[in-house]
């Protein structure tokens, strides 16, 4: 199945964002490689991503502030959930690329291929979500009701 990328949204400050279409189902096993390798490139141990379960965010260096505030530059986000299909799975289904990361050269594909990477995948070979059909129109029909005798 082809990747469609669809909801194309571009700001006036040169971020992109894409909704992908069917979203990208990571499975079981690959997930498990790539949240490994997220958290030990992690900005805070001297890498360049900070993921939660609801996102993966790539900066352009490592380091938090005082705060814990990410220090470098935020080159673009990943939209994750998890457990949504099945307990372990992670779908992706938007992606952002902020200014700095267009002009970084990045992609949306090449943001998705680097985490994807750490478990075999890339977004074209990413397993997709089953589209459904949407349900048919409801139309309520009208019965002829025998009249009660009286």
């Amino acid at each position: 199945m082809q990747t469609q990328l669809i909801g194309v949204e571009q700001f006036t400050d040169g971020a992109l964002s894409e909704i992908i279409r069917p979203a990208a189902i990571v499975p079981e096993e690959a997930a498990r490689e790539i949240l490994k390798e997220l958290e030990s490139r992690s900005i805070k141990r001297g890498g360049c991503w900070s993921a939660n379960a609801r996102q993966w965010a790539r900066y352009d260096g490592p380091g938090v502030d005082s705060l814990g505030t990410p220090v470098g530059q935020l080159l673009g986000t990943i939209e994750a959930v998890y457990g949504a299909t099945t307990r372990f799975e992670v779908t992706l289904y938007r992606v952002t690329v902020t200014q700095a990361g267009t002009t970084a050269g990045w992609t949306v594909e090449s943001l998705c291929n680097e985490p994807l990477g750490y478990g075999g995948l890339t977004l074209g070979t990413c397993p997709r979500a089953q589209m459904q059909p949407p349900p048919k129109p409801f139309r309520q029909s009208y019965l002829s009701l025998p009249q009660q005798q009286q």
